[in-house]
């Protein structure tokens, strides 16, 4: 099993440290005259450190719920409480400090930092994160993902794929004890992105939360619990079908 190096954050990474909770979220955004609902009553609880996978189509909701749970956006109404912290009431400063010691976010858009090289990039999640061993663990994290080899390029010099995988491995890097990552696969070639579910899936067997939104439906087989969203609305929430499947077993 690839289990990363601890952070001084780990140590909270208990019951409280992984909650998630939702209750009667809405968020609703104004595009001219009309209200678009991204999020209507949605209720979740996940209180296990776990694999979980988000699933859905375009538009029916799911990265706005990651945005909610990671403290970049607030609901319309309801409450979301994270690792203790409620989100709907959180000051500035206690938001900035979710995003800076909890959760970690891989973004669909890579959001790297175009004058940084891939080590340098991976790093900066150490950094931010507070962590001694920012120097090691981004190059380990680095190697771990495939990279070792184009740790000095920009991300000009990568492709998307690449990209893909800094961005992960900036996530990981940074040791916090919930794994946010929007369609982590989706630039990724099939062997690569099986290799980089294997990596989440080994974070959290090893105590983290990872919340995977993806709309590949062949992903949500190797999840502990699979959450559908439609339309802004919360339509299934339990195990796969059929009960959990081996990594090996996908295809796609």
């Amino acid at each position: 099993m690839t289990v990363l190096p601890s952070s001084p954050v780990d140590a909270r990474a208990g019951a409280e440290g992984t909650r998630i909770d939702l209750d009667d979220v809405c968020r609703y955004f104004e595009v001219g005259d009309t209200v678009v609902k991204a999020l209507d009553g949605v209720n979740l609880h996940v209180d296990e450190s776990a694999f979980v996978v988000v699933l859905g189509a375009s538009g029916s909701g799911k990265t706005t719920l990651l945005n909610l749970v990671g403290a970049l956006d607030a609901p319309t109404s309801g409450t979301i409480r994270l690792a203790g912290t409620d989100l709907s009431t959180a000051s500035r400063a206690q938001r900035t400090r979710i995003r800076r010691n909890t959760v970690s976010f891989i973004f669909q858009s890579f959001n790297l930092f175009p004058g940084l090289t891939a080590l340098e990039n991976v790093r900066f999640g150490a950094d931010v994160a507070g962590r001694a061993d920012a120097a090691d663990v981004a190059a380990r994290v680095l190697e771990q993902v495939g990279l070792a080899g184009r740790a000095e390029h920009f991300a000009h010099q990568l492709s998307g794929g690449e990209q893909q995988r800094v961005a992960i491995a900036r996530a990981l890097a940074t040791g916090n004890p919930i794994l946010l990552a929007d369609e982590p696969t989706g630039e990724l070639d099939f062997r690569t992105g099986v290799a980089i579910l294997q990596l989440l899936r080994e974070q959290a067997e090893a105590g983290k939360t990872v919340l995977v939104v993806t709309h590949n439906r062949e992903i949500s087989r190797v999840a502990d619990r699979v959450i559908e969203l439609s339309s802004g609305h919360l339509v299934a929430d339990g195990p796969p079908a059929g009960g959990r499947a081996a990594i090996d077993d996908l295809r796609w």
